[in-house]
């Protein structure tokens, strides 16, 4: 029995130890390249500090690094909300935190929708790409970091033909813009239409490898199509987009189960980005 209980507190303490441990380091990462990265390593030196005075019993040493580290911690919070603030967002972002507490897209979506009908109207083509649940690092590092505010305002103007951005697909995350000008793979799929431009292939071909959604706006016909588990749904009202963009990003992992859609119908006349 004592050998029982000796056991479980020397797997409590490692567990301490490895949990305290990769929550500095999941911190350090966070602020890495910030002004706060400097003063969090001091506080770091404070805490060791505090820890080798009581474990040396250097009982003055202790009274200072305790009192210090008070103050700084005080000094930190205060210097350093904003990045604070991206901290603690970068950990909500999480892919396991999204799961536990699903953010409302229904914002984002509407701006999206805005962004889509005003892109339409103006003839000007746009590839739009919101995340779900599996990320898209590898697609966002291909293009240029944002992390802005999803508005519609800020899409058109990305897709404007003078902004050097606007050749890519956008990515979005919740509600924020990761990156623009991003790199996406074409499908292969032989059931496409063979008019249609690769804009519309990348949009197939990011959810032929993601559970992602891709809207895409021709510059020519002014159509609104929507790929999502590699079928392109084309021509969309504004209605019907919102309805398809609201009902793709309520699913989850395992609504897989999906009516086998019948092939894309090929748009009126030829549509090259």
């Amino acid at each position: 029995m004592p050998f029982s209980f000796m056991h479980k507190n020397w797997i409590l303490d490692v567990l301490d130890v490895l949990l305290v441990t990769i929550l500095f380091y999941r911190l350090l990462i966070l602020v890495r390249g910030t002004r706060a990265a400097q003063m969090f390593v001091g506080l770091i030196v404070l805490v060791v500090a505090s820890l080798l005075a009581r474990w040396f019993h250097l009982a003055t040493v202790d009274y200072l690094a305790t009192s210090l580290r008070t103050v700084w911690l005080i000094t930190f919070v205060i210097l350093f909300q904003p990045e604070l603030r991206h901290v603690l967002s970068e950990f909500g972002r999480t892919r396991y935190f999204r799961s536990l507490f699903r953010v409302n897209e229904y914002g984002t979506i509407g701006e999206v929708v805005r962004a889509a009908e005003e892109l339409a109207a103006r003839r000007q083509g746009g590839l739009i790409v919101l995340e779900r649940n599996q990320g898209l690092r590898n697609f966002v590092e291909t293009g240029t970091r944002l992390e802005a505010r999803v508005t519609a305002e800020l899409m058109v103007s990305l897709f404007s033909p003078g902004s050097p951005l606007h050749d890519g697909a956008l990515i979005l995350r919740g509600d924020q813009v990761v990156a623009a000008g991003c790199i996406l793979p074409l499908s292969q799929n032989p059931r496409l239409s063979s008019v249609l431009g690769t804009r519309h292939r990348a949009a197939v071909g990011i959810t032929e490898e993601s559970d992602a959604v891709a809207v895409v706006i021709s510059e020519h016909t002014q159509a609104i199509s929507v790929a999502f588990r590699s079928e392109l749904r084309q021509r969309l009202n504004e209605g019907e987009l919102r309805s398809e963009l609201a009902r793709v990003m309520r699913l989850r992992d395992e609504d897989v189960t999906q009516p086998e859609a019948a092939p894309p119908t090929p748009p009126a006349s030829g549509d090259p980005v």
